[in-house]
């Protein structure tokens, strides 16, 4: 591929490459048939960063929304329990007709957390989503180290999914499901010697979950947490992860998805202005398939959704023309954003009418 040709960005073929991931998905991507929706939300979100939320039709946008809205567990039909609550990531595991199986029928944060952000992209004003019995399942899931599980019936529990319950209860405006001190606690108990964050206290730190931490604190508003030295040394890690494109390790092969999970943490912290925009653009361009769209986290290697979509979130970050703006928090667009700020504000002024 002659990557000097490469460089300007193929937004036709992107935005056929998503489309048709939201119609039919390859046989190559059966074993992630279980987290369909993180799927649909690296699709729905490419396209709303291309600025091509137009080439999703009423049909399909409401077929989305109906599809979402029918992997939300509900409370308990029985006692009225909300801590299975969320949003599954597929209706492979639909098992209502099986009720030995039921306490497999529960929500995983991460596809609650992707369910809200689809639906906030496609313009749905959340009205169906029961956001008290959300907000207790995202309290279940909290532990005594302050991190969160995935999900109750049996996972790993580390800073993802932190991230994840930070971002359900921003959408949702509401924290009382996430103790804010305790996961400010476990997340300053991860910085590493090197100040990066890891998954949990006393392993190696990475650039996605430095940026999930980093993420959760602006959310939080708990970034005055850290103390200057851990602030200076976050900013002096980071910077070093840049080589052309960015790396998630030291010693670790540049990858296209850390131009957004160390760019966003870069721009968390107001020093994204000092990486060398150029270079991070050149990497990723490398990696452009530019018949067919997409990009791959490696030149020359195959392209997938999640690499094409950070990709692109990433180059919005260095204000890349022709695509919406990011913002990094969420990991949403501006304009799907303010949206939610919208709909923040439609149920102040409904709290506010109760109160009366």
């Amino acid at each position: 591929m002659n990557h000097e040709e490469n460089r300007t960005m193929a937004h036709r073929q992107h935005v056929k490459y998503f489309m048709r991931f939201l119609n039919i998905l390859p046989s190559s991507l059966s074993s992630h048939d279980t987290t369909r929706v993180t799927i649909a939300y690296f699709s729905v979100s490419g396209l709303d960063v291309l600025g091509a939320m137009s080439s999703v039709s009423l049909d399909l946008r409401n077929r989305i929304i109906e599809w979402i809205y029918r992997l939300q567990v509900h409370p308990d039909k029985n006692n009225g329990d909300m801590s299975m609550c969320g949003f599954q990531g597929s209706s492979t595991v639909n098992i209502d007709l099986d009720p030995p199986n039921n306490h497999y029928r529960c929500g995983h944060l991460a596809m609650t957390y992707t369910g809200l952000c689809i639906l906030l992209a496609l313009g749905d004003d959340l009205s169906r989503v029961n956001r008290k019995a959300l907000v207790e399942g995202v309290k279940a899931l909290q532990t005594e180290e302050g991190n969160f599980a995935a999900t109750l019936s049996g996972c790993e529990s580390d800073m993802r999914f932190v991230y994840c319950a930070a971002c359900v209860s921003y959408i949702l405006n509401d924290w009382s499901g996430f103790n804010i001190e305790k996961a400010t606690d476990y997340v300053i108990k991860s910085i590493g010697y090197d100040y990066g964050i890891a998954q949990c206290p006393e392993l190696e730190s990475h650039g996605g979950t430095t940026f999930c931490a980093l993420a959760t604190l602006s959310l939080t508003n708990q970034l005055d947490k850290l103390s200057e030295q851990q602030v200076e040394g976050l900013k002096r890690w980071l910077l070093f992860r840049q080589v052309d494109g960015f790396q998630g390790r030291p010693n670790k092969p540049v990858d296209t998805c850390y131009s957004f999970w160390v760019g966003a943490s870069l721009k968390i912290l107001d020093m994204l202005q000092y990486s060398n925009y150029g270079a991070n653009r050149r990497y990723v361009y490398e990696t452009q398939d530019t018949v067919v769209g997409g990009f791959s986290k490696w030149p020359d290697t195959c392209t997938d959704p999640m690499h094409t979509y950070l990709g692109l979130a990433g180059l919005s970050l260095i204000g890349e023309n022709g695509l919406l703006e990011i913002e990094p928090n969420l990991n949403i667009t501006k304009r799907a954003y303010e949206h939610l700020k919208s709909l923040h504000e439609k149920w102040d002024s409904e709290t506010k009418l109760c109160v009366l």
